[in-house]
């Protein structure tokens, strides 16, 4: 199930710059966009879609099996036959479609209960209403304990490893850190949600799910979507750079999941179960004469 890049992760552009009372043009890069049908079906059945949605080209096959895996469709790495582009398309449709074959038949109602649409800044796409979402997720189990000192430096290894927005800029990423702080999966997409669907496809076709001595790292803001696909893969640990939401840190509070926010600067603000952030000792103040 290779799937090397077909399309290009980076588009080259022209854009005239202004800069106070000069004016030049010079060429640029853009990150692509391009969406991507997702198919699924099982023995006997034909392939349906299930959802398209606005990605970064690269990784399709981890996008592709890491939504389904975040939208219940599987559970274990024996469930996938298989992660293939459809090649009859045409021109620009060419490895925007991507078919996901599983061993068992797939439920009807388990792909007509879903939108078929969504966008780079959604990724509460499949769900009917947030009861759908919330019984796919079961608390998480401990989990390992991570420095402080840790936590604050995921996100700028985070970012050393971002390749494509050293390009282009606007790029979301996540990725997968052991409790050392070593970043051991890192996925760019435009999409904030997608990047979390690459590296939770990539451990589950790497047979590490549930990821329970894991934590996700992701270079925004977390979301109540971004919790509970950490959920669904067994994360108990979520840090990122900006804030989350009220409702992610509800849900990270219900399931069990330690979720910080606001990394940066040597700061960090930690929302709900602190017991897996060992804190540094508060330093001593001098007796006064």
């Amino acid at each position: 199930m290779s799937d090397a890049p077909a399309r290009f992760p980076v588009t080259n552009t022209r854009v005239v710059v202004i800069d106070g009372d000069t004016v030049r043009e010079r060429p640029d890069r853009l990150v692509t966009e391009e969406p991507m049908e997702i198919r699924v079906h099982g023995p006997g059945q034909e392939p349906r879609p299930l959802a398209v949605t606005m990605r970064t080209p690269g990784h399709d096959f981890e996008l592709a099996v890491g939504f389904c895996v975040t939208e219940g469709l599987l559970s274990r790495p024996e469930e996938l036959a298989s992660a293939a582009y459809c090649l009859g398309g045409q021109g620009e449709q060419l490895y925007n479609v991507v078919t996901v074959k599983l061993r068992s038949p797939v439920p009807a109602d388990d792909i007509r209960r879903r939108d078929l649409v969504t966008n780079s800044s959604c990724g509460l796409c499949g769900a009917a209403s947030l009861d759908d979402v919330e019984r796919q997720c079961v608390p998480v189990g401990d989990g390992p304990v991570m420095s402080a000192d840790v936590v604050r430096a995921l996100p700028e290894r985070l970012r050393d490893a971002q390749s494509v927005f050293e390009r282009t800029g606007g790029l979301h990423a996540a990725g997968l850190a052991r409790a050392d702080g070593e970043l051991f999966v890192v996925r760019e997409d435009i999409g904030r949600h997608n990047a979390v669907d690459r590296v939770i496809g990539h451990a589950f076709m790497a047979g590490q799910l549930p990821l329970r001595d894991a934590a996700l790292v992701v270079s925004g803001r977390l979301s109540f979507e971004i919790v509970q696909k950490a959920a669904i893969a067994g994360i108990p640990i979520l840090v990122a750079v900006s804030a989350p939401s009220s409702l992610a840190v509800d849900l990270g509070r219900r399931l069990g999941q330690t979720v910080v926010g606001f990394v940066r600067s040597g700061r960090a603000n930690v929302y709900s179960h602190p017991e897996r952030i060992a804190l540094p000792a508060p330093a001593s103040v001098p007796a006064s004469g």
